[in-house]
């Protein structure tokens, strides 16, 4: 089943006559995405990712040689001297061959990139081989934990590494769990018509045995402030301590040097454990909740439905036995009923008492309008609710404002107008300024046209692609 769907040619990047270059493409992007100083805090565009690409591919293009392979692929016809094209070809057999996936970002509004969950094990199975040290077997929050005790109070250098390792797994754990779940609300949407009965039984046994510690005994949550409190202990050493540890890891954790800058390689170890420890519990803590949280209720949904169906099918049943004993007459009737009063006598009966129904009192539905009634709002609570109305309506611009100023500004100077170069002076004008391309391509009004700009826009507020807005008749006729 590996080799089904998207991952029908899975490992065709791999067999072409640049399949070093692939790889080592591949080990940069893990790095950059999942490495020990990946940045979690945004998501990865098409730009970023050509940006992350080239210089690999620059610096690796000239010193592959292509290996004398008889299958032709669409990497191996490239030209060497396009840097460009190449990187383009290989994100886009990436992303055909299920090593890649798009997903929409909703934070940004734009169309990020990351690994499938399978390109993302075998991406890092790529890089782990090209790593110089070897990674530690447990990989939960606990032992991060012990050992940054382990470190204070034996002054052991091992520990210090230990702790490293364990806290640079959190966030692989983490990860992994937020993977599984979106594979399996995938599974659930492409095979709806089938209730996922075993499916949702393996998920259950994972829970118990894997998801449960993670969300109690392992919570990162629940021991992040006794790791903060070891790290500051750390921190405060005395001197000789300090030294004594700094002289160890010179001799155990070499591999440093190319990851960190001028710090020690005892501070810059317990800033990477802090840090590593941060990312997990602000942003994929609540990641893994928050898939978790949405598989259950798709599963939840999509079970209630099965039992919908089969419940309406069992009153269908009952239905097509009425109006089958009322198409027959006398013994062939009679016959029926008997035969299906058999079938049936398993069943039980139960009939509600009427005298359980009784009307309420009057004092009973007093004492409920009384209970129903609308709280009285108090004086603070109105004048609070008017401050929370104007401040969220003090740098509030319709769109419709902005089209007309920018029409009035096309009209005065009579020639398109750059975004860079609208005045800066107050909070109105960066508001307008921020949203001018927004307004502009939502309103009804077809006459103006806002065309992307291959330069940037930078003031002292924001940094973002500058656009040039135009009446339509004044602009290109094949607009970007």
């Amino acid at each position: 089943m590996f080799f089904e769907a998207e991952r029908h040619n899975f490992f065709r990047p791999l067999n072409g006559k640049r399949r070093e270059l692939v790889v080592a493409c591949l080990r940069s992007l893990y790095e950059s995405l999942h490495g020990p100083s990946a940045d979690y805090s945004q998501n990865l565009t098409r730009d970023a990712l050509k940006d992350l690409l080239a210089p690999t591919v620059q610096g690796l293009i000239n010193n592959i040689a292509a290996d004398s392979i008889p299958d032709e692929d669409e990497l191996s016809g490239l030209d060497n001297a396009d840097d460009q094209q190449l990187t383009n070809a290989l994100i886009r057999a990436l992303l055909k061959d299920g090593w890649l996936e798009t997903f929409g970002d909703r934070a940004g509004l734009v169309t990020a990139y990351r690994f499938t969950r399978a390109g993302k094990l075998f991406a890092e199975a790529l890089w782990s081989l090209n790593r110089l040290r070897t990674r530690s077997s447990q990989r939960n929050v606990r032992s991060c934990r012990n050992a940054l005790e382990a470190a204070r109070k034996n002054i052991d250098a091992y520990d210090l590494v230990d702790a490293y390792d364990y806290a640079e797994k959190i966030i692989s754990d983490l990860s992994e769990g937020v993977d599984y779940f979106q594979e399996l609300v995938r599974r659930l949407m492409s095979e709806a018509s089938n209730t996922p009965w075993d499916e949702f039984i393996v998920f259950l046994d994972r829970f118990e045995k894997e998801f449960k510690k993670q969300l109690t005994a392992d919570n990162v949550e629940r021991h992040r402030q006794a790791i903060r409190d070891n790290l500051s202990r750390l921190r405060n050493l005395e001197s000789d301590k300090v030294n004594a540890f700094e002289s160890q890891l010179q001799d155990i954790a070499a591999w440093t040097h190319q990851e960190r800058a001028d710090a020690a390689i005892f501070d810059w170890l317990l800033d990477r454990i802090e840090d590593r420890v941060e990312v997990a519990c602000t942003a994929k803590h609540p990641e893994l909740i928050k898939a978790m949280n949405i598989y259950m209720r798709r599963a939840a949904s999509i079970v209630q439905q099965a039992l919908m169906l089969q419940g309406g099918q069992s009153r269908q049943a009952y239905s097509r036995a009425i109006a089958q004993a009322a198409t027959l007459e006398g013994g062939a009737q009679t016959g029926f009923l008997e035969r299906l009063g058999a079938a049936i006598t398993v069943s039980e009966i139960r009939l509600l008492d009427p005298a359980a129904f009784k009307l309420r009192s009057a004092s009973q539905r007093r004492k409920a309008l009384t209970v129903t009634a609308l709280p009285k709002v108090s004086r603070d609570a109105r004048l609070q609710a008017a401050m929370q109305r104007s401040e969220a309506a003090a740098f509030t611009l319709s769109n419709q404002d902005v089209v007309d100023y920018i029409r009035g500004e096309l009209r005065l100077q009579q020639r398109s107008v750059r975004l860079s170069s609208l005045p800066m002076r107050t909070a109105i004008d960066v508001l307008q300024a921020m949203q001018m391309v927004e307004a502009v391509r939502a309103s009804r009004d077809e006459t103006l046209n806002a065309k992307k700009l291959p330069s940037r826009l930078h003031n002292a507020y924001y940094t973002g692609s500058d656009y040039q807005i135009e009446f339509k008749h004044d602009s290109d006729p094949n607009p970007a």
